[in-house]
């Protein structure tokens, strides 16, 4: 770590943490929570000041490149060759600071499963203390949940009657209430609960980031885009990134004399792996990247979940209403008032997890009841009043694949999920939209369903909801698995989350998942940044209470 002796104090850092999301932001609070360590985040996007970021209902609207991404897929073969949209957060917090705030955990069996794969460590015993360490939650605190944690998890503030009549119409059909998603079992129906904080979105940024800027061993640099993990002698030293934010970028250089860790998420940390000479040999040198690490894993085993929906017209209760300039006044000047409103609602509301089987242990298919029309990930408007079931296959067998297109940096990398290349896909996919329909067909749901818009009565055979599902299927926003952990010979990172082969170099986010969890992936990646944090201050010491409130040191 010589840098020719041209480093000064402001290019050198203990630690350097690559992304500000679900998992760098706490990465980086936690490590910063000692005095002595000099921590840089280097966050490619801009800051949270967004209104529409802390606004609930906000989300709807933060597809513009300043806080988005903006990915697209490669071709899907099984989906009519669409290039299909793939968004992720580009700002501090991430796409926590862009999701639907939903707060799920997956099923103890997720987290078991890890550890038959090899993960003693992450089975769902050794998990969730970590879970608990990361939340405050406002309703729960027993075996399973705290309420002295950083990230708030509450409950959503009111329930549209779409999202009533939902929870009502799955009783109808046998399904049981559960009143907790993340307790004892996943099975059931209910209301979801969210990462808000007084009618507010709490990311990771405003849970983590926030408290702990002002410590002044923390620096967070935006706009900030890493082209390159810096490599001597087999060791990570520094990253190489460009100021986006400058009229003519110039590239930088940073130092870390501890650690450089990796948070960018399931596409970019596979990326710039990558970009780095780390990774498929061959696919490197065939791009005319010099191999500093033969790494095979890096980049595949990609998963992420499928969503196949269906909408329905409705009377006019549903939230397409506050598009009109009257209605988002009136819901402006009751946000204001008394934080109530659609402002407040994250749309997806209501979710239920079910059997597509008598055969399978644990549900394998999951609902959300979204009391508006959302079609085509938002960006399709239909005009009077909607509503929109999203179901999904939680355990999909299909394993897709991120690589580089090019070596320059500002290229887009190819995103493969392969969605529905299995077989078994298809199969728990058409499950997942009968029982969308089954739902829609209830007594409870009677007042309030006009007609099935999306895909419409008149599709009624498997073939012709199959070519439905080819048009209109998108991505849930879940990509995991890139850089795995194991031990295997496509193992990425180790069960300390060290990068194999690389020393000083660790990988913190979702792409360290083996497989995909049964639910939304915002949780579990909040868990792994606590975790992740955790093995780099501790090794495999275990977890103490001590020191979990983020909020009662920071504040």
């Amino acid at each position: 770590m010589t840098n020719n002796g041209l480093t000064t104090p402001a290019d050198r850092f203990d630690y350097i943490v690559v992304g500000s999301g679900a998992a760098g932001a706490i990465v980086a609070s936690r490590l910063s929570e000692d005095p002595s360590h000099r921590v840089l985040v280097l966050e490619a996007g801009g800051s949270d000041w967004n209104p529409l970021i802390h606004l609930p209902v906000g989300f709807t609207k933060l597809t513009t490149p300043d806080v988005n991404w903006g990915f697209t897929t490669v071709p899907q073969p099984q989906l009519n060759n669409r290039e299909m949209w793939y968004p992720q957060g580009r700002c501090l917090g991430g796409s926590t600071s862009i999701n639907a705030m939903i707060y799920i955990r997956g099923q103890h069996a997720d987290y078991d499963r890890w550890a038959e794969l090899g993960n003693d460590d992450w089975s769902y015993e050794k998990v969730l203390p970590f879970f608990r360490r990361a939340e405050h939650n406002e309703r729960l605190n027993d075996r399973y949940h705290s309420s002295t944690g950083a990230m708030n998890v509450t409950e959503q503030v009111a329930h549209n009657e779409l999202s009533k009549a939902f929870v009502r119409a799955a009783q109808e059909l046998g399904v049981p209430f559960t009143h907790d998603f993340n307790g004892e079992k996943q099975d059931g129906v209910g209301y979801y609960d969210v990462t808000q904080r007084n009618a507010r979105r709490e990311s990771t940024a405003t849970a983590y980031l926030r408290p702990a800027r002002k410590r002044p061993n923390l620096e967070i640099r935006t706009k900030a885009v890493a082209t390159r993990v810096i490599v001597e002698n087999g060791r990570a030293v520094g990253i190489e990134y460009y100021d986006r934010d400058k009229r003519q970028p110039e590239l930088h250089q940073v130092y870390a004399d501890r650690e450089v860790v990796l948070s960018g998420g399931s596409v970019n940390s596979p990326r710039l792996l990558m970009l780095s000479g780390i990774g498929p040999g061959s696919e490197l040198a065939a791009l005319g990247i010099e191999v500093l690490h033969d790494l095979p894993g890096v980049g595949k085993n990609y998963q992420d979940h499928m969503d196949v929906y269906l909408t329905a017209e409705t009377v006019p209760v549903s939230y397409n209403s506050s598009d009109r300039p009257d209605k988002a006044l009136w819901a402006g000047f009751q946000y204001l008032m008394n934080r109530t409103g659609p402002v407040t609602a994250s749309v997806c509301e209501a979710g239920m997890f079910v059997h597509s089987s008598d055969e399978v242990a644990t549900p394998d298919i999951q609902m959300h009841c979204l009391p508006a029309y959302v079609i085509d990930h938002g960006r399709m408007r239909v005009k009077g009043h909607g509503m929109t079931i999203n179901t999904c296959n939680l355990r999909p067998k299909s394993i897709g694949s991120l690589t580089l297109r090019s070596p320059d940096p500002s290229v887009p990398p190819a995103i493969d999920p392969a969605f529905l290349s299995d077989p078994y896909d298809w199969e728990i996919s058409m499950e997942g939209f009968r029982w969308g329909r089954e739902m829609l067909a209830t007594k409870a749901y009677q007042p309030y369903i006009k007609r099935e818009h999306l895909p419409g009565a008149q599709v009624r055979t498997d073939a012709e909801i199959r070519d439905y599902i080819k048009q209109w299927a998108k991505t849930d926003y879940h990509p995991v698995g890139s850089c795995k952990m194991g031990s295997d010979d496509l193992a990425v990172v180790d069960q300390q989350l060290r990068v194999r082969g690389v020393e000083g170099l660790r990988i913190v986010d979702a792409s360290i998942m083996p497989t995909l969890i049964s639910g939304n992936t915002q949780a579990p990646s909040i868990m792994i940044g606590e975790k992740g944090a955790h093995h780099i201050l501790h090794g495999t010491d275990a977890p103490t209470e001590a020191g979990a409130n983020v909020r009662a040191l920071a504040r």
